[in-house]
C-alpha cells in the first residue's frame, strides 16, 4: 500500500470516526453542543478529505 494510499484511507476514515460518534451522541440523546462540536468536526475533516483525494488524483495523473 502506497503512503498516497494511506493518506486517503486515513482521511476517510476519521470522518467515519467522527460521523459515528455523532450518531452515537445523538442516539445516546447526548449533548447538544457536544452534537454540535462534532458536526463542526466532521465538515473540516470532510474538506481535508476531499482536498486528499484531489491531490493524490492530481499527482498520480501528472
Amino acid at each position: 500500500m502506497t503512503f498516497s494510499n494511506t493518506l486517503v484511507s486515513v482521511a476517510v476514515g476519521a470522518v467515519a470516526v467522527v460521523l459515528v460518534l455523532g450518531l452515537v451522541n445523538m442516539l445516546r440523546g447526548g449533548s447538544a453542543n457536544t452534537s454540535q462540536r462534532l458536526m463542526r468536526l466532521r465538515v473540516v475533516l470532510q474538506f481535508l478529505a476531499i482536498i486528499c483525494i484531489v491531490v493524490v488524483l492530481w499527482w498520480r495523473n501528472g
